[in-house]
């Protein structure tokens, strides 16, 4: 279970966000909204433990996120909203590398199968600096198929994608929290999932 607790954020004289609480637990989604410059993407940065709050506390099945580091670490699966994937590398390459950084071995095999399941097939070997917005979108998304973990937290994963994309990528978020999964999400769009709570900021 992902639980926060009377999170605030400043950035500079500006307050941002005061006494935001959240609870996910397994099964659940929760969409994060808000006009820009509401604070959405430091929130989840905060509830990622990329970023501490001016007050409050994130824990992590009952223990302070910054207390186990580690073991948050190792059940995340943090996309940020600016594409973290090199131009140099292939699809398959910036896979592997992200794996490799995080201590997974992921296969060829493994990853041609992230990159097919959201419509790269053919683009698997061709540097990322060729490959369209949506597609390099779609590359960081494969990350959801390669990256053991139970809480996602997104920020803005439908930038850019298309309409076929975003019911592929909202098949695959349902999937995940049929098996117990958690996620938090940011989206100026509707995402086609049911349930959910909605956190507005």
């Amino acid at each position: 279970m992902l639980r926060a607790e009377g999170l605030s954020c400043r950035r500079g004289d500006r307050e941002l966000f005061a006494g935001v609480d959240l609870r996910v637990e397994p099964g659940q989604w929760t969409h994060v909204r808000g006009a820009n410059g509401a604070g959405k993407t430091s929130l989840l940065r905060i509830l990622a433990g990329l970023a501490q709050p001016d007050s409050g506390e994130v824990r992590w099945n009952d223990s302070p996120i910054a207390q186990d580091r580690a073991a948050w670490n190792t059940d995340l699966l943090y996309l940020g909203h600016h594409a973290a994937i090199k131009d140099e590398l292939t699809p398959i390459e910036n896979l592997r590398a992200a794996s490799e950084l995080e201590g997974h071995t992921l296969t060829d095999e493994q990853a041609l199968r992230a990159l097919r399941r959201f419509g790269l097939k053919g683009r698997e070997d061709l540097p990322v600096r060729f490959l369209s917005a949506g597609q390099r979108r779609r590359v960081l998304l494969a990350r959801t198929m390669t990256r053991p973990a139970v809480a996602w937290i997104l920020d803005e994963p439908l930038t850019a994608l298309d309409s076929s994309a975003i019911e592929d990528f909202s098949s695959l978020v349902a999937d995940h929290l049929s098996r117990g999964g958690l996620a938090v999400v940011t989206s100026h769009q509707a995402l086609p999932l049911a349930g959910g709570q909605e956190l507005v900021l």
